[in-house]
């Protein structure tokens, strides 16, 4: 697949939209599965200003990339993971359950039709961006009847303009992001707009964004707005545990094999105390968009409080830099992560 690459200044490329050429697009009914769609030229999605996605919020999304791996190929990374992820939103928010194979093929599809768009290596990636919603017009609230599933796609550069910087995050008890049984373990639309308003008030304090705290007792963390969160303490790197609140995110899933299994770390999953985390050697957070991103700095009832030294841990580049060799197929994949287009 080299396709001859769209006249596109690549160094200047933003952590934003870029319109493509196309986009898949399917429509299901409730009481049916996913099987129709096909590619369609990029563009505008016409809907009723009553459709269940506008007035009740029942939609789910995925993040994944795309990449011109060092192999000279388009490659996906672990988009297996993605698709089990969205059958577990879709089932959670009433949304007619997707299979693996019909969401592999719609993503598939996307990526390649717009091949000539992803970054040449090593200067920036795809971001692919699959989305199911329902579009039944109602005022009353229920579960819609007509579905439509888009993956549309965009050229992207680094999510951090002036490169990656240890973090500094704001943890506060004055918003919850989820709470126990809730969505937070789905990736529901919702989940997001739940953090705006706290991520918009600490940006403007001069904070990079916010820690959550688990809703039942206030004194464990859970995770950013939009990414999972790790501590490292000696030998022993510490996440907290998946439980109904937490996204199951697929770069969070990737860390704890890379950690434990080539870096030869003892990786908890449980309850992470604020101590813990205020303590730590190293703390970092995961995500599709900020990979592996250290945490320098986290003030909690105004005081400050610098993580190690303040700046990027060894073990934290070490993990990143692994992630994205493998990613990019600098380096032998040992779990078969990378899917070729």
């Amino acid at each position: 697949m080299n396709k001859e690459k769209q006249k596109i200044n690549w160094e200047s490329l933003e952590f934003k939209v870029y319109p493509t050429r196309s986009m898949w697009k399917g429509e299901c009914k409730s009481n049916e599965v996913w099987f129709s769609g096909k590619l369609e030229p990029y563009g505008e999605v016409e809907m009723s200003p009553a459709s269940s996605v506008l007035n009740y919020g029942q939609g789910v999304f995925e993040g994944m990339k795309a990449y011109h791996s060092a192999k000279d190929r388009i490659v996906l990374f672990r988009p297996e993971r993605n698709a089990e992820r969205m059958a577990q939103s879709t089932h959670r928010l009433c949304i007619p359950k997707m299979t693996e194979d019909y969401f592999l093929r719609a993503v598939t599809q996307t990526v390649g039709d717009n091949a000539d768009y992803i970054p040449p290596y090593g200067q920036g990636s795809m971001y692919v961006r699959p989305i199911a919603f329902g579009t039944t017009p109602s005022i009353s609230v229920g579960p819609a009847s007509d579905y439509t599933f888009i993956v549309f796609c965009s050229p992207v550069g680094s999510y951090f303009k002036s490169g990656v910087k240890p973090l500094h995050l704001l943890m506060s008890n004055e918003y919850h992001r989820a709470a126990p049984k809730g969505i937070g373990n789905a990736k529901a639309i919702g989940n997001y707009s739940a953090s705006l308003l706290p991520g918009s008030k600490a940006k403007s304090q001069g904070y990079n964004d916010v820690i959550y705290l688990r809703a039942a007792n206030e004194t464990l963390v859970e995770e950013m707005g939009a990414a999972n969160l790790f501590a490292l303490s000696g030998e022993t790197l510490k996440t907290p545990k998946l439980g109904g609140s937490i996204l199951p995110g697929v770069t969070r899933n990737s860390v704890i094999k890379i950690a434990s299994e080539i870096l030869g770390l003892k990786v908890e999953e449980g309850d992470l105390g604020i101590d813990e985390l205020l303590n730590a050697d190293e703390v970092f957070c995961t995500g599709t968009a900020v990979v592996v991103t250290p945490i320098g700095k986290v003030t909690k009832n105004g005081q400050e409080h610098v993580i190690g030294n303040g700046d990027f841990g060894t073990i934290t580049k070490t993990l990143r830099e692994t992630l994205l060799n493998i990613q990019y197929e600098k380096m032998d994949d040992p779990f078969n992560w990378v899917f070729p287009i």
